[in-house]
């Protein structure tokens, strides 16, 4: 978790910081195969040099973006969790609990699906 270490330390609002904390810790613990790293300020993850999910912190929520194919294919799933999603980033507010079984579904999905991805970003 050293790699999000001053990006959580920066989180003002004590409730989203450990969210955070513990939302980047269950990724390292649960896919250990990704690689952590901060790119465009934000926590992300990668496995073979492709991107698979990153997070933003906003005043009142956290934003997860597994790409715009990812919010497609999970897109009921993510309006029945609670969250409001855009094309490409969903929105986990502070009060709403963290729904990590829809989180490993789509970064299972995301693995499997870039599995041959030779691009950051999928075409």
């Amino acid at each position: 978790m050293h790699v999000f270490e001053e990006y959580v330390s920066n989180i003002g609002n004590p409730e989203l910081k450990q969210r955070t904390q513990d939302i980047l810790q269950w990724i390292e613990d649960t896919f250990p195969q990704l690689e952590p790293r901060i790119a465009w300020n934000q926590p992300m993850f990668t496995d073979h040099g492709t991107f698979i999910i990153g997070f933003s912190v906003a005043k009142h929520h956290i934003s997860v973006a597994p790409e715009g194919k990812g919010i497609d294919h999970f897109s009921a799933e993510i309006v029945q969790a609670g969250y409001d999603h855009g094309k490409k980033m969903f929105r986990m507010k502070e009060s709403f609990p963290i729904d990590y079984p829809l989180l490993k579904k789509i970064i299972e999905f995301n693995i499997e699906d870039k599995a041959i991805c030779p691009t950051f970003w999928r075409k």
